[in-house]
């Protein structure tokens, strides 16, 4: 089932106002598998433009099924024998009336098979200023790709007219894409987060239990080995990576505690760690207030929906996932997926928070906040951010239940905010977000649902 395109309209402008340049341009497209990148380009070309996937084979074959695509447009191209990518980029630049778009999709294949094209890339966008084609390149491997425009090292640095990373889709796309109420949506964002192909495939099946069964949890699933395909994308080697997810999956947030799982120095972590994060697979996450130059209490914990699911489910069961005891494993989910929802509902009310119009204030974006009280007892609010004026703070209780005692909550959440030491001469903003709740007996109070935070985050 071919999902609706969904969003992508910025992106897409991007593109449109890019290519109908008066003169050519570079384009460069990136982003982790399965986002959408080729289907954008493809919703964005026309049918007379050239679109090449390449592949692992060896240049000369890739250059000749390149050959074989233009050879559509330009009759008989493919006739001739291309000894180099030079020798191909000038005759399709001589063979064209009028301006096309040559797309290069999964870029990095050609690159590992023929470092040198950055290289003649490079010369040929400086020396063809008059080009008839609009050069875009594409791929998946994020770091391979960031290195090509944006390394100072790179031939092809400083020349792209356009980059583009593609990320996943926000939450509120989702109840759109699988047509459920809001609360399903949370739900099933919980477990695919916003990678279009993940949806396009588990929308084939009936309810979310049998999706999670059948893509993920049978040893034979489209996803059951999905992190080490997306790991070796990026690296060379995927242990290292696959090895820490596990980690922060099972419960360990602190440099400390990871580096002591590993047997390794923490210091010998900071890279791995700054990597994942760069390419938006784990989040570093630290009280309000507080500097990552300066605090020692630093969180690390899963960014991706999908790959918090994975770690903090299959992962630690794959011995009884082999052995076909997918039952077993079901009911351990089916245990803990209430918790589980609630905090990634958390991370998206959180997210909200700066779309968010709150007591007719604006808002910059917000962390938790956890330590000691003014009274010495430990102490967490779920929401915490100022203002954009800097006049006010806003405090959060983020609940996944269907709450009565909403009076209770508040009471209990303004309890806390007296025992904080940093809210002094701040106007203090409270609110709820649950569930669902009866909005008719609440309607003047900050109280929030998913349906209102799947609204904003579009």
């Amino acid at each position: 089932m071919r999902l609706e395109f969904l969003n992508r309209i910025k992106e897409k402008e991007k593109l449109v106002l890019s290519i109908y340049k008066s003169n050519a341009v570079f384009i460069v497209v990136y982003g982790r598998r399965r986002c959408g990148k080729s289907r954008l380009l493809q919703e964005t070309i026309k049918k007379n433009d050239i679109y090449f996937m390449a592949d692992p084979r060896e240049e000369q074959l890739q250059r000749e099924g390149l050959a074989l695509e233009i050879d559509r447009i330009v009759n008989g191209f493919a006739s001739a024998s291309y000894p180099s990518w030079k020798s191909i980029l000038y005759a399709l630049n001589n063979s064209l009336k009028e301006r096309a778009n040559l797309v290069i999709d999964e870029f990095p294949f050609i690159v590992q098979s023929a470092p040198e094209i950055t290289g003649v890339l490079q010369n040929f966008i400086d020396m063809v200023p008059d080009r008839k084609f609009n050069l875009i390149l594409c791929g998946s491997s994020q770091r391979m790709m960031q290195g090509l425009v944006l390394d100072a090292s790179s031939p092809l640095y400083g020349r792209a007219d356009e980059i583009l990373k593609i990320r996943p889709l926000k939450a509120g796309w989702i109840q759109e894409a699988f047509d459920i109420t809001p609360i399903e949506a949370i739900e099933t964002y919980s477990v695919w987060g916003g990678v279009p192909r993940y949806w396009e495939l588990a929308k084939e099946y009936s309810n979310l239990k049998e999706a999670i069964i059948r893509l993920v949890l049978d040893k034979d699933g489209i996803f059951h080995d999905e992190p080490f395909r997306l790991f070796l994308d990026e690296m060379r080697t995927a242990n290292q990576s696959l090895s820490i997810l596990t980690l922060i999956g099972t419960g360990c947030h602190r440099l400390s505690e990871i580096a002591g799982r590993l047997g390794k120095k923490a210091v010998n972590l900071s890279r791995p760690l700054a990597n994942l994060v760069e390419l938006g697979y784990i989040r570093r996450e630290l009280p309000f207030g507080e500097s990552i130059r300066s605090t020692k209490r630093t969180l690390y914990k899963i960014n991706d929906p999908f790959l918090n699911f994975y770690f903090k489910f299959l992962q630690p069961n794959k011995s009884l996932l082999e052995f076909d005891l997918i039952d077993k494993v079901y009911s351990d989910i089916k245990n803990r997926f209430s918790q589980y929802v609630g905090e990634i509902w958390e991370n998206l009310v959180r997210e909200s928070i700066p779309f968010c119009n709150i007591a007719g204030k604006s808002w910059k974006p917000a962390q938790r906040w956890w330590g000691n009280g003014i009274n010495g007892e430990q102490l967490e609010i779920d929401v915490v951010a100022e203002s954009i004026d800097e006049k006010s703070l806003l405090f959060g209780e983020v609940k996944w239940s269907n709450s009565e005692n909403i009076e209770g909550l508040f009471q209990n959440l303004t309890a806390r905010v007296e025992q904080l030491g940093f809210t002094s001469g701040y106007e203090i903003i409270t609110a709820i977000w649950v569930k669902s709740v009866n909005s008719d007996k609440y309607h003047e109070k900050n109280i929030f649902t998913p349906k209102d935070v799947l609204k904003i985050l579009k």
